[in-house]
């Protein structure tokens, strides 16, 4: 009996709403579940008025391209300021990773998907997933009083009732758009990435040039997430700080592991470090960050405080040609090596562009009481980051063209789609 090919209902009831519905939840769960733990790590459940629940759904808000507002009042005598932009892309990549896969799996095993068909699953879940996204923002509101201390300014609160208050809230139509902006790219992404995604008849010759180079983007990227962690292990399990550290591994390693994957590109990211923030990131960056008023992170700088920075170079390159390979070995047999150094600085001038709009970090806070207390001094402090973009992406374009082409030459012996050895006639 010749088997037949599923009926348009049969393929509906793989990615129907109950799909979509799991889909949602478990993205959402996985990455709550992660913002908790690096927040617990953190200290950050000792918060006062059980806001700890609120701070994590705040984390999950920014994980997902959501926008947070800082606030604070004090009184007609004193003035308060803050602001806050970071992204916490362990909880960002959690997601990705959990919503992709669900995406992905009921249409597994198949090699052709319609585009109405693959618009309509991915629909589904958007209309589950601003639901989601909307009760996350409602959630993540919360106020804490602050307290002055023991010296003038607190007795100048005292004297005049001056009840420092900060706190944050969401923007939820900003959090609204960006939100469904993130899950489309995710949802993609996820498309290009997996070799065995069904596709459109029609993009259906795009794929050889396409899939093979994103898909090494994310194994560079996550090699680079897999190899901080185990270092950072290594460094807590000899050196101590394990709270520290697993805050870090949960809340921000790819913002530090990307980040010196661009600086042993070459890119340049300037900064400055002031007050008592501090950056999830090795002694040398921060001591660099608080050394002059806006200081430039590259290889030269920091090479200075500690020579084995240069490491990063060749890290870079093994693992650039390592990705090259295996995306010149995923490639029909005819494509010619040019083309792949082509792909691959594309690819990578892209995955650039994409770190340092996610990986830059701005904050700022401060108070002030009858002019006592310099808003970005004194009590406060602020922190920025931030890259040298289009420098960056030239980089990432030059070392993708190289690294391309080489793994290209190294992949020639390797038997690839296509190809037609003599022993196959």
């Amino acid at each position: 009996m010749i088997p037949q090919p599923p009926s348009d209902q049969a393929v509906v009831a793989r990615h129907g709403w109950a799909q979509a519905v799991a889909t949602v939840l478990v993205a959402l769960g996985a990455m709550g579940v992660v913002a908790a733990l690096g927040l617990w790590a953190a200290g950050a459940s000792d918060l006062p008025d059980h806001a700890f629940p609120r701070v994590v759904a705040a984390t999950v808000v920014t994980a997902v391209g959501g926008t947070i507002k800082l606030s604070g009042s004090a009184g007609g005598l004193a003035d308060t300021d803050a602001g806050l932009t970071v992204i916490p892309l362990s909880v960002t990549l959690t997601g990705a990773l959990v919503l992709g896969a669900g995406f992905l799996r009921p249409l597994r095993h198949r090699a052709v998907a319609g585009g109405r068909e693959l618009a309509g699953w991915a629909a589904r879940i958007a209309v589950l997933w601003l639901p989601a996204l909307l009760a996350l923002a409602y959630a993540a509101r919360q106020t804490f009083k602050l307290s002055l201390g023991d010296d003038t300014l607190s007795d100048l609160g005292d004297l005049f009732g001056v009840s420092p208050e900060v706190g944050f809230t969401t923007d939820v139509p900003q959090t609204l758009l960006f939100g469904l902006l993130w899950m489309a790219g995710v949802l993609v992404l996820a498309l290009l990435v997996s070799a065995r995604a069904p596709l459109p008849g029609r993009l259906l010759p795009f794929q050889e040039s396409v899939r093979p180079a994103a898909h090494a983007m994310v194994v560079l990227l996550l090699a680079y997430v897999v190899l901080g962690t185990l270092i950072a292990l290594v460094v807590a399990v000899t050196r101590g700080h394990a709270p520290e550290t697993l805050a870090v591994i949960l809340l921000g390693m790819p913002n530090l592991v990307w980040l010196t994957l661009t600086i042993g590109l070459g890119a340049t990211w300037n900064g400055r470090v002031e007050g008592p923030f501090g950056l999830p990131m090795p002694h040398v960056l921060d001591e660099v960050l608080r050394s002059k008023d806006t200081a430039t992170l590259d290889l030269h700088t920091l090479a200075e405080h500690d020579g084995r920075i240069w490491w990063l170079v060749v890290v870079d390159a093994v693992l650039l040609m390592a990705v090259a390979f295996l995306m010149a070995a995923r490639s029909p047999a005819q494509v010619r090596a040019w083309r792949h150094a082509v792909h691959l600085a594309v690819a990578l001038a892209l995955t650039v562009l994409m770190i340092c709009l996610m990986g830059r970090i701005s904050a700022h806070y401060g108070l002030s009481v009858l002019g006592i207390g310099d808003l970005g001094g004194g009590l406060g402090g602020k922190l920025f980051l931030e890259p040298e973009l289009w420098t960056a992406v030239g980089l990432g374009a030059l070392w993708g063209l190289v690294t391309g082409f080489l793994g290209a030459l190294l992949a020639r012996p390797v038997r690839r789609k296509g190809e037609i050895k003599p022993a196959d006639v």
